[in-house]
């Protein structure tokens, strides 16, 4: 459905070198800090900027033959990106027509009254989740085969976050081989929606798990300094001195629990992981 090769962007400050792939009716999420590399990803994939190396295949097609007929099966949203704030979503209707010839119009207005936007008012005086909830439906309105999603539920309450999601999952019940490519900063959507996670640091993959497998075997050991040293490292992905002693990172929470019953072990969520890859120490 979707592989990035060492995929490879530089600037000044900044280098991007990264591979990923999504695979037919998966959803992968795009996981990492602001300037890690994840909107450039998106932009590269999109031909939105030049590369300096790498390749990526997009629906079993290189990017650069990719056809203005191809990006038809494509959604797309970009975190930085937009409608003018001065049209009204009745004038958007006529242009989506346009550029989409699988545009489903009376999907489309069925969704404006269920999720009440209105299409006679300027869209600069929408909320923040009306505005996300706009430009979701518009990449899920024309039969795309491949959603590419950053940071869509950025700036959203937790009602609009969940009528986001819903409107995603919608979508993929509706074909088993449509995929999503997701980025997001809010964990608890990337658990519920993503089959697998990759990690991005500094312009770089630091990790790429399925989902299931996170939430299940990794965790976060706790112990004094006696116990850290004492320790089976083998299965310690990252460390971190604490107050209390050091926290460690496994993917392995079943050893532990088996063979070290007086440590702290605590469920691993995106988060912590997250937290422990960035700033923990390599064993």
């Amino acid at each position: 459905m979707l592989k990035i090769d060492h995929l490879k962007k530089n600037y000044d400050n900044f280098s991007l070198d990264c591979s990923l792939e999504l695979m037919p009716g998966c959803v992968t999420g795009l996981i990492g800090q602001n300037g890690a590399g994840k909107s450039t990803t998106f932009k590269a994939i999109l031909g939105l900027i030049s590369t300096d190396g790498g390749n990526i295949t997009i629906l079993g097609k290189d990017r650069k033959d990719f056809t203005a007929k191809d990006k038809e099966n494509l959604g797309v949203v970009l975190s930085d990106s937009g409608f003018s704030g001065y049209l009204k979503i009745k004038d958007i209707i006529p242009i989506l027509q346009n550029m989409y010839s699988k545009f489903d119009k009376s999907f489309f207005i069925e969704q404006l009254k269920r999720f009440q936007l209105p299409a006679d008012q300027q869209i600069k005086e929408f909320s923040t989740g009306m505005k996300a909830k706009l430009k979701v439906l518009v990449a899920v309105s024309h039969d795309a085969k491949l959603l590419l999603l950053d940071e869509p539920t950025a700036g959203l309450d937790v009602i609009a976050r969940d009528e986001v999601l819903e409107m995603l999952r919608e979508f993929l019940e509706k074909d088993d081989n449509r995929s999503i490519l997701i980025s997001s900063h809010i964990s608890s959507d990337l658990e519920s929606l993503c089959d697998d996670l990759y990690m991005i640091h500094d312009g770089k993959m630091i990790l790429h798990e399925d989902t299931d497998v996170l939430l299940s075997d990794y965790a976060l050991l706790k112990m004094d300094a006696e116990q850290y040293h004492k320790l089976d490292k083998r299965f310690i992905l990252r460390s971190r001195k604490e107050t209390y002693g050091y926290s460690c990172l496994t993917n392995q929470k079943q050893y532990y629990i088996e063979n070290f019953p007086r440590l702290v072990i605590e469920k691993g969520g995106i988060d912590e992981v997250i937290t422990m890859m960035i700033r923990g120490n390599k064993q």
